[in-house]
């Protein structure tokens, strides 16, 4: 191998790990930190047991400074300053010795907590760019559906938004005049779960967590003009809370609807303060109810109440 390549490839290698070490530094720092505290702790706990030795060592020349200045056959020579000074110098003495006997570990403690702080410098930092960034394309997406509304109108918008399929489904009812069931053919739409946003859901019979793991919604019914009369009164009572508490995250929305919570919901949400034109300072749940359905794939198509936030963004940065 040339000279120049293996340079072009130890380069290349050293620029790989200095980026891996830069991306990986706060969890670098944080754990170097709460190591070197642990330490520092051992440290200091060690350097206690010699305490003792010390004060000893301190209270002997004490005394024997003592001693001298009470002797009367030594006072011409040994004045009361004389003492004084000496007691200075043990005192000064013993402040050295404990110096250097906690030092090392005060030293490793301060640079510990040094270390923690700059980690959270750092992924602070990092959160103010992704919040800059989500504002960012947050605000593109918003101008650029309301430019589709204002051209084609909210039906055109809502069927590109999340990709509607029209479809006709069998759905078994009950005829009034017999009393047995029917089957009758119903119009509905079909939505697929992945073309739907990161904040809309499905209020269903099963939902899926972030881990897809299926999930009983202990608040479904089989009756949908039931599930729209609880919907409806859930989010009247989040405009409430939002109100009373003038904040309300996404999570909590979800945990009123029988719903998982998501990472997502744990900073997006709303914020209730009239005199910010940030937000639009109510919850609305985007409620859907026209007998929506959509394709899990594998059941089939399940009878679902498409459900769309209109979630003002971060709240960590709004409040």
């Amino acid at each position: 191998m040339k000279k120049a390549e293996i340079v072009k490839s130890m380069n290349g290698f050293l620029s790989k790990t200095s980026f891996q070490l830069k991306k990986h530094s706060p969890e670098i720092l944080v754990v170097a930190g709460v190591i070197g505290v642990v330490t520092s702790a051992v440290m200091a706990c060690k350097a206690t047991t010699k305490v003792g030795e010390i004060l000893d060592k301190t209270k002997e020349d004490v005394e024997t400074v003592h001693k001298c200045e009470a002797d009367e056959s030594v006072k011409e020579r040994y004045s009361s300053e004389d003492a004084q000074k000496d007691l200075a110098i043990v005192y000064v003495q013993t402040g050295m010795k404990f110096a250097k006997l906690y030092g090392p570990s005060v030293i490793l403690g301060a640079l510990s907590i040094t270390s923690i702080l700059a980690s959270n410098n750092i992924l602070r930092k990092r959160n103010v760019a992704l919040s800059a960034a989500y504002a960012a394309i947050d605000k593109g997406f918003k101008e650029y559906r309301s430019r589709v509304i204002e051209r084609f109108g909210e039906e055109v918008d809502r069927e590109l938004k999340y990709n509607l399929k029209a479809k006709k489904f069998d759905e078994t009812v009950i005829d009034e005049e017999t009393g047995k069931e029917k089957k009758v053919k119903k119009n509905g739409f079909v939505v697929s779960p992945a073309d739907i946003s990161g904040y809309a859901r499905f209020f269903e019979k099963y939902t899926q967590d972030e881990d897809g793991d299926s999930i009983l919604n202990p608040h479904w019914e089989s009756n949908n003009e039931y599930n729209l009369m609880f919907i409806k009164a859930q989010e009247r009572y989040a405009n409430d809370l939002l109100k009373a508490k003038k904040r309300v995250f996404l999570n909590e929305v979800y945990e009123m609807l029988g719903l998982p919570r998501t990472k997502a919901g744990q900073i997006v949400g709303w914020v209730y303060n009239p005199e910010n034109s940030k937000g639009d300072n109510y919850i609305d749940f985007g409620l859907y109810s026209d007998n929506l359905s959509y394709s899990d794939y594998v059941n089939g198509f399940d009878q679902a109440i498409l459900l769309d936030f209109n979630v003002d963004g971060n709240i960590w940065d709004l409040m």
